[in-house]
């Protein structure tokens, strides 16, 4: 590690303890141990205060780090762009913002606008107050009711809570506002615990309960649905075939727009640029935040097709005609600027190939350790994103405590290797373990990956 020694940080440590309010963590504990504090990265690999080493697989801890720690290129073109121009609000232009629109734009066919914003919570809310303008627009205020899916995350805020399938994140933080609806997930691993319409498969059958939920509500009144192209948070749950191509139809044929949470899989992290190019579907909407600077700097982007763009254009005569949102440090060039080298960076690379490669290789040792640990019950994952559910019988497949899965983090982390793992989500089913290694991994990462996994599963299990 270089840089500061664990002596120079007794002050920073201090500093934390008594200032530093963590997310997602409880600080009781901190009263008698100090919070870990990461000072430096390189690679995959990070080291904390006290000079100890990690092999991070779950890229920054919240799956954003996609092309590694200490990019030079990035943070140099950071630097040079903030001295020429670093600040100008969203109602004008700047040159990384145009360069960085128009790169993104050319990876995703079928799309046209992009809207600056700050956090994947935020692109998301965006997203959320076109369809309800829209819907006031265009149907005097009705068809603004929004189907989201269960499992499926999209952010922190209220709103966002409100159209998210985590009961226990959402837990304390009501009411929510109304017009929010849940459809069935598709988790076909669990598909015995929802009941479903008949259909050719289950990939259509869990899309057919879309419908029944439209039907249900009146088509009239649903305006958009937002999924993610996997689940993440959720457990890193892949679509069932047949799935995307029945939702596509749904939604088209009930005029529902179709919002695309990239947050997560947007820019690289399934194997494609972004998730939904997996399945072969068009949205209307997309929203994209971590990887698309992979943490570099804040920015996410709320895309549409120009389609939905023009609907806030059409009639100039109304002064409220046209879309009355800011994002403060959407102006920010910074974001922008990263984004741009970090998409160099994967092209220049050949990242996406690289992720395709080494995620077929991952799953190939997670399917190894499946075999080797009943308490494996699935393996699941789309390139370089996978997870582990855990279960103490395979035939009832009952979830093992929230409590064991802690353990083999802790386990991990005392071989010095970073996972993550679905934590206080939904009541009882916080069991899968998560991997979403940088990008740029080799098969020795992974290799030490698994190796500590298979220790910590037979550390807690046996």
């Amino acid at each position: 590690m270089d840089g500061a020694t664990p002596n120079d940080l007794t002050q920073v440590v201090t500093a934390d303890k008594a200032h530093v309010w963590h997310h997602l963590i409880q600080h009781k504990p901190f009263e008698t141990a100090d919070p870990r504090i990461i000072v430096e990265g390189k690679g995959m690999r990070v080291w904390d205060h006290n000079g100890k080493e990690y092999l991070d697989t779950v890229s920054g801890g919240v799956w954003t780090v996609n092309v590694g720690y200490g990019r030079e290129r990035i943070a140099n073109a950071v630097r040079d762009q903030l001295v020429k121009m670093n600040y100008f609000a969203g109602t004008g232009g700047s040159i990384p913002g145009a360069l960085f629109a128009e790169r993104l734009i050319s990876k995703m066919p079928g799309m046209s606008r992009v809207y600056y914003a700050n956090s994947g919570s935020e692109a998301n809310e965006k997203g959320f107050k076109m369809i309800r303008q829209i819907a006031h627009k265009r149907y005097g205020g009705k068809k603004h009711k929004i189907l989201y899916r269960e499992r499926d995350y999209h952010g922190t805020t209220v709103a966002c809570m409100a159209a998210g399938g985590h009961d226990q994140r959402n837990a304390q933080y009501g009411p929510f506002p109304e017009g929010f609806i849940p459809v069935p997930h598709c988790m076909e691993y669990r598909a015995d615990a929802q009941t479903l319409p008949h259909g050719a498969t289950y990939g259509e059958a869990a899309a057919n309960a879309i419908e029944e939920v439209i039907l249900r509500e009146g088509a009239d009144t649903v305006g958009g649905l937002i999924l993610e192209p996997v689940t993440a948070g959720g457990g890193v749950i892949t679509p069932p075939e047949g799935y995307w191509q029945r939702v596509q139809e749904i939604c088209k044929k009930y005029d529902v727009l179709l919002m695309i949470d990239e947050v997560v899989c947007g820019v690289g992290r399934t194997g494609t640029w972004f998730g939904y190019q997996q399945y072969g579907v068009q949205p209307d909407i997309v929203t994209m935040a971590k990887g698309v600077a992979s943490g570099y700097a804040a920015i996410s982007c709320c895309v549409t097709t120009e389609a939905v763009f023009d609907m806030f254009k059409d009639d100039t005569s109304d002064p409220l005609n046209y879309f009355r949102d800011i994002s403060t440090f959407g102006g920010c060039t910074a974001g922008p600027t990263a984004a741009l080298e970090n998409m160099a960076i994967i092209e220049e690379e050949n990242l996406l190939e690289n992720c395709n490669t080494m995620g077929a290789y991952l799953m190939d040792a997670l399917q190894g350790l499946a075999e080797k640990h009943s308490v494996i019950g699935d393996v699941r994952g789309k390139g370089l994103f996978n997870g582990l559910e855990l279960v103490s019988d395979r035939t009832s497949k009952l979830p093992v405590e929230e409590a064991q899965i802690a353990a083999v983090l802790g386990e991990c982390l005392k071989r010095g290797t970073m996972i993550g793992a679905t934590n206080r989500s939904f009541k009882g089913f916080n069991n899968t373990l998560c991997f979403s290694p940088a990008l740029i991994c080799t098969k020795d990462d992974l290799d030490q990956l698994t190796a500590t996994v298979d220790e910590a599963l037979t550390a807690v299990f046996g």
